[in-house]
């Protein structure tokens, strides 16, 4: 049920959805009834197809359908056997609360953030599981072992490992694949836009951006088969500023518009250390991987030996780390056991060290556990030493790393506040950083349930509409473009 009446969305044509300030209560009830629990919490971005829609001009086929128009309603994350509740949760008052519920209220329907770990399974071998929050038998388990760099995490003693499935690649993370339908019409609607004198934005803009990553493959190739040009090249040449910026970013698709910023982001002199985060941080392993073979294939060099040559020691060993792509999977488990010696082996690094911060530890734990792991021990460091996670990285690191390290704990912790942050963060001070803002908005707009679930926290923390903030920001046709992709 909604806290907050339905805003009243963009004007004009990129009108991307609309509400009705009527609805009684039980009519907004039926409505949160249509919707299901959210079950997958991993959230990566392209991982599945969009739902079936009846509206699109195009023959509609498994895996490759256009993204229905979004009604701007909340979601449901997993939230692992617990009761959603409205934001706070009762008997809280602060964000995050211990218990890591987060529920952010949207125009039709409230939704919860992550809250806390996967559900808690006993490994074979492994100690029996216990309350999470509680303490494992005294004296029974140890700091985790030394790993070396880049070395997945190994298990307790006693503990055999567990074999998790895979996350898949995420939707445009697969090289050459493309969507089985026919894109013509789409690719003759962008020709058209662009022929003779003069250019069509607004027709540009429609046709593009409710197009999925497969679906964008496809009309690539439907252009070039059927009117012999190069779209990315035309719509670099018919447009202009960060408008052709975003479009161009659209054309290329997720994983090719991935290399194309990590080769920006290392070329010339200094790092463009945001964008590098943006798109190596918080990522599952089959898209890193993904992402690494597809750099190597354009440039003919490996991304590790260019990002090592462009960082600073010690944050180039923990690049080393995230590059390594062995991360757990969001499939394995939630051991207590495990989450309490991590917390431990925190605490030592930091704020238990008189002989300054053990930087290696900190980052092997971080790089290594899954989201949920690392969701688990930040609410469980809370719980035992009464600080933020968070508060302590900031304390004992610095400049780049301390970054990194903030961004993988904030992307764990909360996907959706995380994106409503770093859009936020790209908009505030004296001017806009649009470079940023561009990559930010084109890349979760891939998703259309995480960009609602990053308009509802943007709400929520905010108090403002992401796409009023937007217009705000920018102007013209760039403007109408970041509007759409938030509001397709």
């Amino acid at each position: 049920m909604s806290y907050y009446p339905p805003p009243s969305g963009p004007p004009g044509p990129y009108q991307g959805c609309k509400h009705s300030l009527g609805d009684t209560a039980a009519h907004a009830l039926a409505k949160a009834n249509l919707y299901g629990p959210y079950v997958d919490n991993q959230q990566a971005p392209y991982s599945t197809p969009p739902p079936p829609t009846h509206n699109s001009p195009y023959q509609q086929q498994i895996y490759s359908q256009a993204p229905p128009p979004m009604q701007n309603q909340g979601y449901h994350p997993q939230t692992y056997g617990q009761p959603q509740q409205p934001y706070p949760p009762q008997g809280h008052s602060s964000y995050p609360p211990p218990s890591g519920h987060s529920p952010y209220p949207t125009p039709q329907q409230g939704f919860t953030a992550p809250s806390g770990p996967p559900p808690q399974h006993q490994g074979y071998g492994a100690p029996p599981p216990g309350q999470f929050g509680q303490q494992p038998p005294p004296g029974a388990y140890g700091g985790p072992p030394q790993q070396q760099w880049g070395q997945p995490p190994q298990p307790l003693s006693g503990a055999q490992p567990h074999f998790s499935q895979p996350t898949p690649p995420s939707m445009g993370y697969i090289a050459g694949q493309v969507a089985q339908m026919d894109m013509s019409r789409a690719a003759d609607e962008l020709r058209s836009a662009m022929k003779g004198i003069g250019t069509n934005e607004k027709k540009l803009i429609d046709t593009l951006v409710r197009l999925d990553p497969l679906q964008i493959a496809g009309v690539k190739q439907a252009f070039y088969q059927r009117h012999k040009r190069n779209l990315l090249a035309d719509i670099e040449s018919e447009t202009s500023g960060y408008f052709r910026d975003g479009l161009a970013a659209i054309v290329r698709g997720p994983l090719e518009q991935d290399v194309y910023n990590l080769n920006r982001a290392i070329a010339g002199l200094g790092t463009k250390e945001n964008l590098l985060n943006d798109v190596l941080l918080g990522r599952s392993n089959a898209d890193l991987n993904a992402i690494k073979a597809h750099y190597h294939h354009t440039y003919r060099r490996t991304l590790e030996s260019d990002v090592k040559g462009d960082l600073s020691l010690k944050t180039e060993r923990l690049f080393d780390m995230v590059l390594a792509a062995r991360r757990n999977e969001e499939s394995a488990p939630v051991i207590p056991q495990q989450t309490e010696a991590d917390v431990q082996e925190m605490y030592r690094a930091t704020e238990g060290s008189k002989v300054g911060t053990d930087q290696v530890a900190v980052c092997s734990i971080l790089s290594s556990r899954s989201d949920g792991q690392i969701r688990a021990i930040a609410q469980q460091y809370h719980a035992r030493y009464r600080r933020t996670l968070a508060s302590v990285l900031e304390k004992n690191f610095s400049g780049h790393m301390e970054d990194v390290l903030l961004f993988m704990l904030g992307s764990a912790e909360d996907k959706a506040k995380h994106d409503a942050s770093q859009l936020e963060a790209a908009m505030k001070g004296m001017g806009t950083k649009d470079d940023l803002l561009v990559n930010r908005v084109v890349r979760i707009h891939w998703d259309r349930t995480r960009m609602q679930q990053c308009k509802g926290a943007y709400r929520h923390f905010y108090k403002q509409e992401l796409y009023k903030r937007i217009q705000g920001e920018t102007r013209g046709d760039y403007e109408r473009l970041m509007v759409a992709c938030v509001e397709a």
